[in-house]
């Protein structure tokens, strides 16, 4: 497993599709992963500090959680699959480790909510990931550049087999 920092979420354009950016805490790997326009909102939400006047879904599943004394301890996207990427949301409860299937955008939610670690098995970043290479004063303009064309000719349709 290669752990994973949040770097935020975007809109791809032409198509307004919202991403989730993922990139390798130690690695030149980024893992776009497209989401719904409900659950983009909740991460930017959340990474902004953005307090409700009631909970929001993700909210709610975190105290929830800790009412029940459920530990979340790591999301993992496990996998990609006729476009479509999978994740698990990996939990300890009275010293009993459980697992749930998760759509990776509602783990990545919960996860921004509850500084939980995020993490993609390999083949999923060999298959999706893409490079950036880094420098160390940050990103060179020409990747940067080179990344958002990917971005801008890149829609969901293309990651399906």
């Amino acid at each position: 497993m290669i752990e994973l920092e949040l770097v935020g979420v975007r809109v791809e354009l032409p198509h307004n599709q919202p991403i989730v950016l993922l990139r390798e805490r130690n690695g030149e790997r980024f893992l776009p992963i497209w989401i719904g326009p409900v659950e983009a909102t909740s991460i930017a939400f959340a990474l902004q500090g953005v307090v409700t006047a009631r909970p929001m879904t993700h909210d709610l599943m975190k105290d929830l959680l800790a009412e029940l004394g459920v530990h979340v301890d790591r999301i993992v996207v496990t996998e990609l699959r006729d476009g479509t990427f999978y994740a698990e949301i990996q939990m300890t409860q009275a010293r009993q480790s459980v697992t749930v299937s998760s759509r990776p955008s509602d783990a990545i939610a919960l996860a921004v909510r509850a500084t939980i670690p995020i993490f993609a098995n390999e083949h999923v970043l060999a298959e999706a990931g893409i490079h950036i290479e880094e420098e160390d004063e940050g990103l060179d303009e020409n990747e940067v550049r080179q990344f958002k064309e990917f971005l801008d000719q890149v829609s969901p349709e293309d990651f399906k087999q």
